[in-house]
């Protein structure tokens, strides 16, 4: 997932500095964890649970669009069209991979084919700035990925969200509580600034 690879570690920098007593462990797995078994104290999806006794607050809704390198369009022609995609490589999730509807972004665009494909959202970004093809980039991401450009901004823009889940047995515990304020502020934060430099 995007969120510990992009956000994640310039917001819990900034959160260790202000509580310097802290110890944060990220733990970046493309997969659900169970809360209620104590695999974590919370977690960071990109849908709502919809079973367990859980708190699940929306961080933050985000962006996606096509991205490619100009590196690309020295061996295609570059697209004008979401037609003018057929034929072009596509970069993408692996498939049976995908542990949540939400990530399942070129299926239903009609692309059936991934001609490469990672359950690794930093492998497929640094296929594209190969030149490898055209994928489902955040928005987010692109500015750590210069050589990566928007493409068809007008035809296609994606929204997904963010939602910070924890087990209801925590809603009481003050320490948790305050990180959860303080990580939902500064993902949110973190969002907008980079959004915008996209």
């Amino acid at each position: 997932m995007a969120a510990p690879t992009f956000l994640l570690p310039q917001v819990c920098e900034k959160i260790t500095k202000d509580y310097p007593d802290l110890d944060i462990q990220i733990v970046a797995l493309p997969r659900v964890f169970n809360l209620t078994r104590r695999e974590a104290d919370m977690a960071i999806g990109v849908s709502q649970p919809t079973a367990g006794r859980l708190i699940v607050q929306k961080i933050s809704d985000y962006r996606l669009h096509l991205a490619s390198s100009v590196v690309l369009w020295d061996k295609f022609k570059e697209p004008k069209s979401l037609s003018d995609l057929r034929g072009l490589p596509m970069v993408g999730y692996v498939q049976d991979m995908i542990f949540d509807k939400e990530l399942d972004y070129l299926e239903p665009l009609g692309f059936q084919r991934v001609q490469l494909s990672s359950n690794s959202i930093s492998v497929q970004m640094n296929l594209l700035r190969q030149g490898a093809g055209v994928g489902i980039v955040h928005d987010f991401a692109l500015p750590f990925a210069p050589e990566l450009r928007r493409i068809l901004t007008e035809q296609l823009t994606l929204k997904r969200s963010f939602f910070l889940i924890r087990s209801v047995d925590d809603r009481r515990n003050r320490r948790l509580n305050l990180f959860a304020e303080v990580l939902l502020s500064g993902v949110r934060a973190e969002i907008l600034r980079l959004e915008a430099l996209a």
